[in-house]
C-alpha cells in the first residue's frame, strides 16, 4: 500500500496510473532515441536537424519528471527503470551508426506520430476519472504536435 494516497478513487488511479506510467515509458525512451539520432544524424541539414532533436529531448525529459510526479502525487509509483523502458516501449529502434539527415526527419516524424496517438489515448482514458492528468497529457499532446509539424517540414 502506498504511503501518499492523492483524492482519487482506487479505480480512477488504477486508470490514470496506467495513462502515466505509459507516459514515463513513452517520453523516457523517446528522449533516448532523439538523443540516439542527435549523436548520430550527418547530411547537409545536420545542424538543424541536430539541435531540433535536442528541443525533443527537452521536452521529453521534462515532461517525463511531470508524468512521473503527477503519478506519485495521486499514490501510483512510476517505474522509469531501463528493464520497464526496454520491455514497454513501442517506440521502434533506430538503426546503429551514422543516419543520413533525411533519414533521421522521416523517422522522428514516424516515432513522434505514433507517441502522439497513444498520448491522445491517454487524454481520452484520463478525461472522466482524472482532468488535472489530462491536462498534463494535452500539455505533452501540444509541444510533441509542433515537434511532429516542424520535422514535417523539414521533408
Amino acid at each position: 500500500m502506498s504511503a501518499i494516497r492523492g483524492p482519487l478513487s482506487d479505480e480512477a488511479r488504477t486508470v490514470t496510473g496506467k495513462a502515466l506510467q505509459g507516459m514515463v515509458v513513452d517520453l523516457t525512451d523517446l528522449s533516448l532515441v532523439a538523443k540516439q539520432l542527435h549523436w548520430n544524424v550527418i547530411g547537409r541539414s545536420f545542424r538543424s536537424v541536430h539541435l531540433q532533436l535536442d528541443q525533443v529531448v527537452d521536452i521529453a525529459r521534462r515532461y517525463t519528471d511531470e508524468a512521473a510526479e503527477r503519478a506519485v502525487a495521486i499514490g501510483v509509483n512510476p517505474d522509469g527503470q531501463v528493464g520497464t523502458i526496454a520491455g514497454q516501449s513501442k517506440i521502434q529502434a533506430v538503426e546503429p551508426g551514422f543516419i543520413q539527415d533525411e533519414k533521421v526527419i522521416r523517422a522522428m516524424t514516424d516515432i513522434l506520430a505514433d507517441v502522439i496517438t497513444r498520448m491522445r489515448e491517454r487524454m481520452d482514458t484520463t478525461e472522466q476519472p482524472d482532468p488535472v492528468t489530462q491536462d498534463l497529457v494535452i500539455q505533452v499532446i501540444r509541444e510533441l504536435e509542433m515537434q511532429h509539424w516542424m520535422f514535417q517540414a523539414m521533408v
